[in-house]
C-alpha cells in the first residue's frame, strides 16, 4: 500500500473516542494473535537473517524471543495501564523521591508479583524534570504518527506505545529487511486495524509518508544521516533514536574482584556486545577503565576469553556491517581478531581494540557490528577519583548519548553512593545501566529510550519512547541490579539460551505462574550446563 492510501484508512479522532474497556479487549486480542503467529515471526526473522549470513546461527527460539517478547511484555504493560484506568485513577509509582531541587527519580519498575520474582535484585526509575505529573494518554489529543521500522529487531514497540502510550492512530512503514515479518505484524494487529487505527505502507514508501501533511509525529529508529535528511524535508516533528558509541564505566574496587566476579563481568559484556551481530543500539561498545587499575590486564584477559570461546559465535547481518569493520581495523591495524567457535561461522570475528588513546577514531564513530574497544584513563584507580573523570570522557569524547553502563561491585558501591549517584546525574545519557546492560532498559516499556539531545548537537535524537505511566519532562531511565545479578544475561550455552527464550517466548503472551513456574525452573537447571559450542 502507498503512503497515502495507508493514511487515509486511520480515523484517528475515532480512536480517542474508544473505551478502556475496549482497548483491554483489542490488547488482549492481539496478545491471543502472538502465540497464534509467533512461530511465524520467529521463522520468517531466522530466515532473514540467516539467509544474509549463509549460516545457520540464529535458531528458532532466539528469534522468537527477539519478534515476540518486547511486543507481548509491551501488551502486558498496556493491559495494566488500561485496567488501572478502567478503575478510575492512572498506576501508580512504587516510590517518588527529591534528587534536587528539580529533579525527580520515579521508581516505576518491577510492580506486578510476577515481575518482583523474575527481577528479584532489580529498581528500575525515571528521572523527571519538575514537579512529577502523570498524563493519562486517554487525555491525549488525536493524531497520526508514522512509524519508520528500524532494520535491526523485527518488533515495532513504537508502534504500541503510539497508540496506547500516546493515544495516536499510526501508519507503519517496515525496514526493508522486515518486510516479510511486518506482513505476520499485520496479521497479529488485525483488530487494530479494523479499528482504523493502525495502518502499513510498504517499505518504499519512507519519501512520500514523512512529508504528509497529515502527520503529526514521525518516529524513527535508524542512522543519523537519514534522520537528518527527514527533519530537512518536512516540518513534522520527529522522535528519533540513531544509535551511538555507548560507554560501558568499569570503576576499580576498593577490594580486588575475585576471579569469578571477572568472568562474570567479562561474559555480560560479551554477550551483550555480539548479541544480534552487533546490531543492537544498547551494546557497550567502550569500555573505560583507568589505566592504573592494578586488575586491567586480568580483566582484559578475560574478557579476550569470554569473546573467544566462552560465548557462541553471533554473526553480523546488517547491511554495511563489514565495512565499518573494515574501517576499524584500518583505523587500528594492531587490533586484535578474535574467532568464536574457531571461525567457522561467517562474519563472526570480533574486534577488539585495547588501549585506545582518547579523541581517536574508536571513541567518534559507532560501530554498530561485531568491535569493542577499551580505554584506559589516566585518572586514579578508586572510584572517588575515577568516576568523574570516567563521566566526564563519556559526555565530551564519545559519539552520542543514548546508552550508558556502570559496573561497580558491591562494596565499592556501598562506601560510594553519593559519587555514583553523582555520576548517574552527570552522565548525558537517556539511558544509565548500573551492573546491568542498556539494551534491557530499551526492552521495558515502564522506562524511556531515547538521545534526549535537545539543544546539542543531532548524533542519538531527540525524545523517546515509552513511559507506561504518561510522566511528563523525562529526562532519562536508570536501571540498576547487583553486581553479581543472577538475572544476568550470560550466553554460555546454546541449549540452555534456547530454553530460556522458549520459555520467556511462552511466558510473554500467556503470563500464567504456570509458565512462569516452567522459566524459573528450567533456569536454574539449565544454570549448570557446560560449554555445548
Amino acid at each position: 500500500m502507498n503512503a497515502t492510501n495507508a493514511i487515509d484508512q486511520l480515523a484517528p479522532q475515532k480512536w480517542t473516542e474508544t473505551s478502556p474497556a475496549e482497548r483491554l479487549r483489542l490488547l488482549e486480542e492481539i496478545r491471543a494473535n502472538m502465540k497464534k503467529y509467533g512461530d511465524d515471526l520467529a521463522l520468517a526473522d531466522s530466515k532473514m537473517k540467516n539467509g544474509i549470513l549463509g549460516a545457520p546461527l540464529f535458531s528458532h527460539p532466539m528469534s522468537k524471543v527477539a519478534t515476540v517478547v518486547p511486543m507481548a511484555s509491551t501488551v502486558s504493560a498496556a493491559i495494566l495501564l488500561y485496567e488501572s484506568i478502567l478503575d478510575g485513577k492512572m498506576p501508580q509509582p512504587l516510590s517518588v523521591e527529591k534528587v534536587s531541587e528539580d529533579l525527580y527519580d520515579i521508581y516505576v519498575f518491577p510492580q506486578e508479583r510476577k515481575d518482583k520474582l523474575m527481577y528479584a535484585d532489580q529498581k528500575s526509575r525515571i528521572r523527571v524534570k519538575g514537579e512529577p505529573k502523570q498524563i493519562n494518554p486517554m487525555e491525549k489529543p488525536a493524531g497520526i504518527i508514522a512509524v519508520l521500522g528500524a532494520g535491526n529487531y523485527s518488533s515495532a514497540l513504537e508502534v504500541l506505545k503510539a497508540i496506547f502510550f500516546e493515544n495516536c492512530a499510526v501508519v507503519h512503514k517496515p525496514h526493508h529487511l522486515n518486510e516479510e515479518t511486518d506482513r505476520i505484524w499485520a496479521k497479529i494487529m488485525q483488530p487494530l486495524i479494523d479499528q482504523h487505527v493502525l495502518s502499513f505502507c510498504d517499505a518504499d514508501q519512507g519519501q512520500d509518508l514523512t512529508v504528509d501533511p497529515r502527520l503529526s509525529r514521525i518516529y524513527f529508529t535508524g542512522g543519523t544521516g537519514t534522520a537528518e535528511a527527514i527533519m530537512s524535508a518536512t516540518e513534522t516533528p520527529l522522535i528519533s533514536e540513531c544509535g551511538g558509541n555507548n560507554p560501558c564505566i568499569i570503576v576499580p574496587g576498593d577490594r580486588p574482584w575475585t576471579k569469578k566476579e571477572i568472568e562474570h563481568q567479562a561474559v555480560q559484556i560479551a554477550t551483550m556486545a555480539k548479541f544480534n551481530g552487533g546490531a543492537n543500539c544498547g551494546r557497550p561498545q567502550t569500555l573505560v577503565t583507568s589505566k592504573y587499575w592494578p586488575q586491567r590486564k586480568e580483566f582484559l584477559d578475560a574478557l579476550r576469553v569470554a569473546l573467544a570461546e566462552t560465548t557462541p559465535a553471533m554473526g553480523m547481518y546488517y547491511p554495511g556491517a563489514d565495512k565499518v569493520v573494515a574501517s576499524f581495523r584500518q583505523a587500528y591495524p594492531e587490533a586484535e581478531v578474535l574467532r568464536p567457535e574457531g571461525g567457522k561461522y561467517p562474519h563472526s570475528d570480533v574486534i577488539l581494540i585495547t588501549g585506545v588513546e582518547p579523541g581517536g577514531y574508536a571513541t567518534s564513530h559507532e560501530a554498530f557490528s561485531l568491535v569493542i574497544a577499551e580505554v584506559p584513563l589516566d585518572l586514579p584507580a578508586n572510584a572517588t577519583g575515577f568516576l568523574p573523570g570516567a563521566v566526564k570522557f563519556a559526555n565530551t569524547q564519545l559519539l552520542g548519548t543514548l546508552a550508558s553502563a556502570i559496573l561497580i561491585d558491591e562494596d565499592t558501591r556501598k562506601a560510594h553512593q553519593k559519587v555514583l549517584e553523582q555520576a548517574v546525574s552527570d552522565l548525558e545519557y537517556g539511558a544509565v545501566a548500573i551492573n546491568a546492560m542498556p539494551s534491557f532498559i530499551f526492552l521495558n516499556p515502564y522506562l524511556t529510550w531515547g538521545g534526549n539531545e535537545a539543544g546539542k548537537k543531532f548524533v542519538s535524537g531527540r525524545g523517546n519512547f515509552g513511559n507506561l505511566l504518561n510522566y511528563e519532562n523525562v529526562e532519562k531511565a536508570i536501571m540498576e541490579a547487583r553486581f553479581m545479578s543472577p538475572g544476568h544475561m550470560l550466553y554460555t550455552n546454546k541449549r540452555a539460551f534456547d530454553n530460556m527464550a522458549a520459555n520467556m517466548a511462552s511466558f510473554a503472551v500467556e503470563p500464567t505462574w504456570m509458565n512462569l513456574t516452567c522459566l524459573m525452573g528450567d533456569a536454574i537447571r539449565d544454570s549448570f550446563r557446560k560449554k555445548d559450542f
